[in-house]
């Protein structure tokens, strides 16, 4: 594979697979969907806990529950499905945001918005702050790679086929998106970069990554993980500026008007990313539907 596909085309599985491709093409429209996925996280997990007042303890069980359920349609799908597979990083990035929030902040007057005095019920926070939490995901994002590893999978995203190997990989998935949040947070609220300064930082970042492809000793996977959990501090970022008040540095566009949109430009580029995929890759998805005993005459 060449070195340059990590970031632009993970591939297809072969067409002598006995298991349908569950995980979509990774092109550029891949990762507009991601960063759009990601934003509207942000927005839409502080639409609930925030805006709506239901505070971070409620919307952390509220939103967990809704990706345990969105998983569980996606692992039971046969092939790729692209509502599927986005409603559940969506799913991950809006509970991600709660779980960053709930782990790193307080129930002190600085992290509420519109005025509120206190949010929903149960405790709105531990406490830890950035650099403890994002120590906290990152040692949990390296176990979940060292039992990948260690089960004899592999690790390439585009030979994940089984079922195991599937689950790791939206563990991954969580844990990135929520570490990514932290990031994000850290770098909007706390580094001093602000909005704009954090964004223009972790774009330079990809940038780095996009020069690395030229690398042969800087393996795939890396790339693509890095990338991924950059990705999200971006959304977060993205998020925050579109909905935070002009004295913060925001565009004061508010969560529930922001999540509308951007749920508009998710919806709108999936359907754009199912109609490549199918114009690209037809005989691949051809072959891939016909029977096992079909396929192997």
């Amino acid at each position: 594979m060449e070195k340059t596909e990590v970031l632009t085309d993970l591939g297809v599985a072969g067409t002598t697979k006995t298991v349908l491709k569950k995980l979509p093409e990774v092109t550029m429209a891949f990762w507009f969907m991601k960063i759009a996925a990601t934003t509207l996280g942000e927005t839409a997990g502080d639409l609930f806990a925030q805006t709506l007042k239901l505070g971070y303890f409620l919307t952390t069980i509220a939103l967990f529950l809704v990706f345990v359920v969105t998983l569980v349609v996606q692992l039971r799908s046969r092939r790729y499905n692209p509502f599927f597979y986005w409603t559940v990083i969506l799913s991950t990035s809006m509970a991600g945001t709660t779980m960053s929030d709930f782990m790193n902040r307080d129930a002190s007057t600085e992290y509420l918005t519109g005025g509120a005095t206190s949010l929903g019920w149960g405790p709105q926070g531990l406490g830890l702050g950035y650099p403890a939490g994002a120590a906290i995901l990152i040692s949990l994002l390296l176990i979940i790679f060292a039992a990948w590893k260690a089960s004899g999978m592999t690790l390439q995203i585009r030979d994940i086929v089984t079922f195991r190997g599937e689950a790791l990989f939206w563990a991954a998935i969580l844990v990135s998106n929520t570490l990514g949040t932290s990031m994000g947070d850290f770098l909007s609220d706390s580094s001093g970069l602000g909005y704009g300064g954090g964004a223009l930082l972790v774009i330079g970042l990809l940038a780095v990554l996009v020069a690395l492809m030229k690398l042969p000793a800087v393996p795939n996977v890396l790339l693509f993980w890095v990338a991924f959990v950059l990705t999200r501090p971006l959304g977060a970022t993205a998020g925050d500026f579109l909905t935070k008040p002009v004295a913060k540095g925001g565009l004061d566009l508010g969560t529930a008007g922001s999540s509308t949109v951007l749920l508009a430009v998710l919806l709108g580029l999936m359907a754009y990313a199912h109609a490549q995929e199918r114009r690209t890759f037809p005989m691949q998805q051809v072959a891939a539907e016909q029977p096992v005993h079909e396929r192997s005459t």
